[in-house]
């Protein structure tokens, strides 16, 4: 471990900068677990540098597991103070994705954590809500562990250049790195935001959707980094045609593989899955929200080219597109609820798969054709 871990000037930078641009006299909130703390000290030096006033807030995936196991439902649908006041106080989040165990929550049963969600819900989507008129920023990020690594099938040091290339890191200046693929993908956004309906077509998809009066959201490392996606909420009742997704779908640790779904008028009416049925039937009971679409993209970041088990690598895949479902992003225009987001992968790669917007191939091979190489 060291090419990134010498990179971390530049990695905070890119992120206090970049991504939740801070301003002076903004209170910005920094998380993360316990083996990202070089990383977090350095996010502080780097507000503190542009005249914001930095907290800590540190994670640890062994409280995460007895907090789950030993609440009380009463417990559970108690908000603390620190949780309210970490949603609702801060001007920004910066949020360091540092686990030192990626399946804490194992064998926690999903209701408790599903009852979680829901308490935290109504804080999450004012939270969303404010982001998108500009009031809140915020910011996830990865710094690579061990657990990461092992979880992904790499090495230490493969996983570390992994990432590394992902963050546009291996570039002179990542922060123009990133104005150019907002760029490309702005090109996407203006071909999607004329278009009615969608048609997904290859091997193990048959699905359309209608996206029209939706808005696209450039995702360009400003919320997620790395970015590199475009996506939008879909019209709830939209939804035609199945789809069997080709990467494992994780939910707070617990893997889902092989899940087909088939939708009619926005709603699941078949699903199966090859491992985590049982996970993928609760997850869709959750409520009436989670047996729709909340989310259709395409992934776009061509640095990231095999999948981690990590979504927040895996969802950014080029050559993949990914719906969620459950609760939609309020600024795309998306009107579904839930206590859940989920997002499943499917790739595009193959020769056969296609996408048609409004009857006219746009995407075809994982690439669209008005894509282009700067």
């Amino acid at each position: 471990m060291g090419i990134l871990l010498a990179s971390l000037e530049k990695y905070a930078k890119l992120l206090v900068e970049y991504s939740v641009d801070v301003d002076e006299g903004e209170d910005v909130l920094i998380t993360g677990g316990v083996e990202s703390l070089p990383l977090l000290r350095e996010l502080a030096k780097h507000v503190l540098l542009r005249g914001g006033y930095p907290s800590l807030l540190i994670d640890d995936d062994v409280y995460t597991e007895i907090y789950y196991r030993f609440a009380s439902r009463k417990q559970l649908e108690h908000v603390q103070p620190v949780v309210r006041v970490s949603f609702e106080e801060y001007d920004a989040r910066i949020v360091v994705l540092s686990p030192s165990h990626t399946k804490p929550l194992a064998n926690i049963d999903p209701e408790k954590q599903a009852v979680r969600s829901k308490a935290l819900r109504p804080f999450f989507e004012k939270f969303l809500a404010e982001a998108a008129t500009g009031k809140k920023k915020w910011v996830i990020a990865p710094y690579p562990t061990l657990a990461m690594a092992q979880e992904a099938g790499m090495s230490p040091i493969e996983f570390e250049e992994f990432v590394y290339r992902a963050l546009k890191l291996d570039t002179e200046n990542p922060i123009e790195s990133w104005k150019v693929q907002a760029r490309k993908q702005a090109r996407i956004i203006e071909i999607l935001s004329k278009t009615d309906e969608l048609q997904f077509k290859g091997p193990g998809i048959d699905l359309s959707l209608k996206v029209g009066g939706r808005k696209w959201i450039n995702d360009d490392g400003r919320h997620n980094m790395p970015g590199g996606e475009v996506f939008t909420g879909p019209i709830e009742d939209s939804v035609e045609g199945c789809v069997r997704f080709d990467y494992p779908a994780i939910y707070r640790g617990r893997e889902v593989e092989g899940v087909k779904l088939c939708f009619s008028k926005g709603v699941v009416v078949e699903y199966d899955a090859v491992k985590g049925r049982d996970l993928l039937e609760k997850l869709l009971s959750v409520d009436d929200g989670a047996k729709r679409v909340g989310e259709i993209a395409f992934g776009l970041n061509y640095s990231v080219t095999r999948a981690t088990k990590e979504i927040l690598f895996d969802e950014k895949i080029g050559g993949t597109i990914h719906l969620a479902l459950g609760a939609g992003y309020p600024e795309t225009g998306s009107q579904n609820k839930s206590s859940i987001h989920w997002d499943l992968i499917k790739d595009m790669k193959a020769s056969e798969s296609k996408v048609y917007a409004d009857g006219e191939l746009v995407y075809e091979k994982g690439r669209f054709k008005a894509w282009s190489e700067e």
